[in-house]
Formats: structure tokens, sequence, C-alpha cells
């Protein structure tokens, strides 16, 4: 397919661009670029061929020719999208809308969205959700999910196939580097600190998935029927990864020898907390996540080490609030956070 994926220069963009090519798609990036020179420890980073475009200002012409829409990008931090709820709805719900409907206009036949278990919120109890579980979000980042699968259930048809990733909880590696996810945050601060310090009290759950394996199920719900998938919400991870913050802390302190966990307990409980039934995608899209949680701390602690992450560069470059917050006050963003220039 000729796919163009949005969001190409960031976190989980980087991973996706060249797995995509790799399956043998005719891939095209389109981007902002907020998060283009976030990238660890100087790696020549191999971007595909590229728009430079807010995704608010696409137009039809520009998505016209493409088979196919891997839609990625958005404002993806729950305290951004709370510190600035407007322009969180403005970008993930409103620009994300509009995107699938200029697809569907110029002739777009399928439209891959990524979504977020965050949808499920604060379930309660231990069953395993899935994709039929009420949807209970806690945030603003959340609710425009929500609002956007709704929007693509609406526009489906025999011609339009848009389906959701509901992704769990990201980590792994990625040359542009998010270092405010679970995962990623932890083994950085056992790295550069020694201590593994979780600020709540460790027991909500929380499903995690690597970047890669969220590249995988992409390419596997473009390669299926499109009956298959058609209009459909897909959990994508594996339960093996269902893990509560605890014991995800636990993992890195085997991970980073000499490191030393700290459960302070000072936030108290978090209210999302739920663990993640993955077997529709297993079924539907002959799909399974590969990586396990400890295997994912131990490639970030080689990355880490190997790259020479700094702290500086830890709180300050791979933290969206910090580098959103920097290029605003160097008057780069415009207060909707368009890049001006």
């Amino acid at each position: 397919m000729r796919v163009l994926l949005t969001g190409h220069q960031g976190y989980l963009g980087t991973v996706m661009a060249p797995l995509l090519a790799a399956a043998g798609h005719d891939v095209t990036g389109v981007d902002s670029g907020l998060f283009a020179d976030c990238v660890l420890g100087g790696l020549d980073v191999p971007d595909v061929p590229g728009i430079r475009a807010d995704i608010r200002d696409l137009t039809v012409e520009q998505l016209t020719g493409f088979d196919a829409v891997v839609h990625l990008a958005a404002l993806s931090n729950d305290p951004l999208g709370s510190l600035a709820p407007e322009v969180t709805y403005d970008i993930n719900h409103h620009a994300s809308a509009r995107l699938a409907r200029l697809a569907k206009e110029a002739g777009v036949s399928r439209f891959a969205y990524a979504s977020t278990c965050s949808v499920y919120g604060a379930q309660g109890g231990d069953d395993l959700v899935d994709e039929d579980a009420a949807l209970k979000p806690v945030t603003p980042y959340a609710v425009s999910k929500v609002r956007v699968e709704d929007d693509l259930v609406e526009l489906a048809d025999r011609d339009f196939v848009p389906f959701s990733l509901r992704n769990a909880t990201a980590f792994g590696f990625s040359p542009r580097l998010r270092a405010d996810i679970v995962l990623n945050n932890l083994v950085g601060r056992a790295v550069l600190t020694g201590r593994v310090t979780v600020l709540s009290d460790g027991t909500p759950w929380r499903p995690l998935v690597h970047a890669q394996d969220i590249a995988g199920a992409v390419i596997a719900g473009l390669a299926a029927p499109a009956d298959a998938v058609r209009a459909r919400a897909f959990n994508i991870g594996t339960e093996e990864n269902n893990r509560t913050v605890a014991e995800i802390a636990a993992a890195v302190v085997e991970a980073v020898p000499g490191s030393r966990l700290e459960i302070t307990g000072e936030t108290g409980a978090d209210p999302r907390s739920y663990r993640v039934d993955f077997s529709r995608a297993r079924k539907a899209l002959d799909f399974e996540a590969r990586w396990t949680i400890p295997e994912g701390a131990r490639q970030l602690a080689r990355e880490y080490r190997a790259r020479g992450l700094t702290q500086d560069a830890f709180d300050n470059t791979f933290t969206r609030l910090a580098v959103l917050d920097r290029r605003r006050r160097a008057g780069e963003l415009d207060p909707a956070m368009r890049v001006l220039g």
C-alpha cells in the first residue's frame, strides 16, 4: 500500500516508519516537527520522505493517492491534556475526525487509528476488560480518543475501512525517545540515579506494549480482510504485560543491577487501573505481541548507557511537557501549539 503516516517524527512513528517500509509499504510521513530534534545520543535517524505540516492543516489534495492513513499524531500526554484540554481536544479529537473525513473524501481505503487502553480508565475489579467493556476515561487525552473512535464508526462504509488500535502503554527504545512513560522513565531513573522511585502506592494495574509490537499490529491491521477490521477496536498488547506499577518497578531493579526500589506512596492510589484482554487481536488480526517487560527494560538500560543518556536530556529533551514549555518560551509555538516559522 501507499501509506501516509502521521507523526512519523515522534516516538512511535520513528520506530514504525522503517518497519512499515520493510513490510513492503511505500511510506510518506507527515509531521509538524514538534519533537523532530529530540534524538538520543546523536543517532542517525533514517526518516522516510515527509510532509512538514500540522495535521489540522492537511487538505484533500495532500491525501489523494494514498491507500491507507496510519494516524499516530497527537498530544500524547495525560498531564499535558489536563493542562491544556481545549488544545488537546482540538488536535486529538477535532483534527483527527477531520483527517478521517478528508481521507474518505480522497478515496483512502484504510484508516488505522492509534487509540489507547486508557479509554478503560477506572475499571475496578479483577476481571480482564475486553473491547466491549464500558469505557471510563478519566483524562482529556483518553476522552479525545473515545470521541474519535465513535466518529470513525460513523464514517465507515464498504469503501472506507477505519479501525482503532487501543494500544497499551508503550515502552521500548526509540531514537526519538520518550522518558515520560512508565517503563522508559523508571529505567532512566535507575540508570541515572540508582533509584527506582514509584510515587503512587504501586497497586494500580497497567498493561504495557513495546513500540515495535504496536508497529506490528498496524501492519497486521493493514493486511487483514476488510470485514475483520471495519469499524472495530482492538486492544494491542499481551496479557503477560498486565502488571501492577510495583511489579513493573521490580522488573526495572532486575534489569539495572545495583538499583534499589522506593515506593513512596506520596501521591496515593492512581484511579487509572485496569487489566486488559488482548484476544480479539490474536483472533482477527493474527497478531501476537512479542516483547516482555523484562526484555524491554534490559533493552532500554543497554541503549541508555550506550547512547550516553544524561540527566539534563532525560528531564528536558525527552519529557514532552518540558519540550513544549521550552519551545513556547522561545516563541517557537503559538498558544494553539502550532509550530511557528
